[in-house]
Order: C-alpha cells, then structure tokens, then sequence
C-alpha cells in the first residue's frame, strides 16, 4: 500500500544505482541502444541455478527491497520513455535549433507542415512499434513483467507513441494497457506551439480507452506563448507529479510516456545523472522514496524565459 505524507512530512526521491549501464557515467546517451542491451539491465549472478531470467531476478529484488522496507520507504521501476520522431522535431532539424527556438518554434507551421501538438511522423510510429516489439520479446523471452501502471503525457505524439508501443501486445488481465492521461508529465511548456496540447474532446476522441485524470481541463489553460517554463518550474511541476503517483498507485513497475525536457526533469528530481533520450529510446530507474518528517525545504522557482525574437 502506498506510504502516506503528512503536511509535517514530505517525500525524498532517489536513484538506486547499479543495477543498469544508463547509471554509469562511461555510457553515452546518444548511441545507446536500449534494444540491444535488455533495457541496460546489467547482468545477475544466477547463485541458485533455478534457471531464472535476468528479469525475474532482477524484479524479485525490487519486490524484496519492498518487502524489507519500512511503511515509510517506496521503491519503483519507473520505464521513462520519450516519444517517437514527431513532426516538430523534423522541423528543428531542418531550420537547426537557434533559428527553431527564437522563430519556428512560436509558429503553427511553415505552410509545408504543421506542428502545434505535434504529431508523430512515420519514422516516429515506426520507433513506438520497434518499442512494441522489443518489449513482446522480452515479456516472452526474458520472462519480464509488462508494466502495472501506464501513464502519458496529454500531448498527441505521447499517447500516439503509447498506443503504438503497448496496444498490441499480449497482456495478463490483471495488467492491461489503460494509460492514465497526466497534465503535469507533459513537455516544457510554453512559446513552443508543439507543446500546446488538445483539448480533451480531442483525446477522449482519438483515444477513448485511455483515462483522463480528474481535473482535467478541456482547453490548454497553461500553455502561455510569452513565457518557456524553467527548469526549476519544470522540476518543481515533476515532483509534484512523482508525489501524487507515489502517494496514489501502490503498483511498482510503471510506465511513463513523456518528453525529452519532462524525462530529463525526472532524472534530476530522483537524483540520477543526466541522460537525454534520443526519440523513441526508453530509460528504466530505480526509484526509492522516503517520507521523511518536516516541511520540504522550498527551492527557488525561476520564471519563465520570455520569447524572443531573433533575425532572419
């Protein structure tokens, strides 16, 4: 069950380290392969010979760590996994990123293309079903546990990439793929149009098996065209995010399907060393929460940066 805080208390995120290659600083975000190397799961001594997977193990030591733990102690397998190629990001690379940051980036489009909630492009859908794939063969092959929790950014090209890696696959009853849609786990908000997100006719539209968390408005009410949400913003929002989930979902090995910015929030709100994700690449964390007595210490919360112009 899941441990409850307290206005006297608050959470502490952290990474447990060395269970995977992405916790080690030799390894390069921009080349790993996450398919070729069992999610960077590193390698288990098998001391009973039973036969066992990597991932058994693996995750009988997360349900041990659990089961040895205090009522005020959480651990989570959190699979962070950045959405497929979207349109938008074809166009960042087309006009190169200062040029897309201080012009495109405030534009719906260029005539050509149009990138307010940004699609997925085919190399996109194509990344999710790669995803989709690798994780039929690792259900099948390394006896791995699919997901307990599914949750998605509001944003099109994340529930596209979660339709597209999880819908077909084989799933127990008990486990099945009902995303829950969360305001806060989407991108860095603000100026960019690719980040103003549907209204919530259009998701329950496109995607109506999925679940809209309570609360959810049906226009974009936070989406401001002067103002880019800091990274300070940007953490604070995370952790409360990571702090509603922790406090509400008693299951541990949970899906998220966000953003470069939002995923690499994430990993610097529990703690783990800076890992950008190229499109379509997942990232699994080990994450402990503790609830630890006294108000939180408050951080400092930058504001926004305002849009800028720039020549052309």
């Amino acid at each position: 069950m899941a441990s409850k805080s307290t206005s006297a208390s608050h959470r502490r995120f952290s990474t447990v380290t060395g269970y995977f290659l992405q916790d080690d600083e030799g390894i390069d975000a921009r080349t790993f392969n996450y398919t070729l190397q069992n999610f960077g799961l590193k390698h288990i001594s098998n001391d009973h010979g039973d036969g066992k997977a990597q991932w058994q193990m693996f995750e009988e030591k997360v349900k041990l760590l659990n089961a040895n733990s205090g009522p005020s102690t959480q651990y989570k397998l959190l699979f962070l996994a950045r959405h497929g190629q979207g349109v938008h990001n074809v166009a960042e690379a087309f006009y190169g990123t200062p040029l897309w940051n201080c012009k495109w980036a405030a534009e719906e489009g260029n005539g050509t293309a149009y990138w307010v909630d940004a699609h997925l492009t085919d190399t996109g859908i194509e990344q999710a079903r790669t995803a989709g794939r690798f994780w039929a063969k690792q259900i099948l092959e390394e006896k791995m546990s699919p997901p307990e929790s599914y949750y998605t950014s509001p944003l099109d090209r994340c529930c596209a990439t979660a339709h597209h890696t999880f819908s077909a696959l084989n799933l127990p009853p008990d486990r099945p793929f009902i995303p829950t849609v969360k305001e806060l786990l989407r991108e860095t908000n603000g100026v960019h149009t690719c980040d103003r997100r549907s209204s919530k006719t259009y998701l329950r539209t496109h995607y109506p098996t999925y679940n809209i968390e309570p609360g959810f408005t049906e226009n974009d009410e936070l989406w401001d065209p002067n103002f880019r949400e800091s990274n300070s913003a940007l953490d604070a929002r995370l952790k409360k995010l990571l702090d509603d989930i922790f406090e509400h979902d008693s299951h541990t090995f949970i899906s998220f399907t966000s953003h470069s910015g939002a995923i690499s929030g994430i990993l610097r709100v529990v703690g783990h060393r800076e890992f950008r994700l190229v499109t379509g690449s997942v990232i699994p964390v080990l994450v402990k929460a503790d609830v630890v007595a006294g108000e939180e210490e408050g951080r400092e919360v930058e504001p926004g940066t305002p849009a800028v112009d720039c020549e052309v």
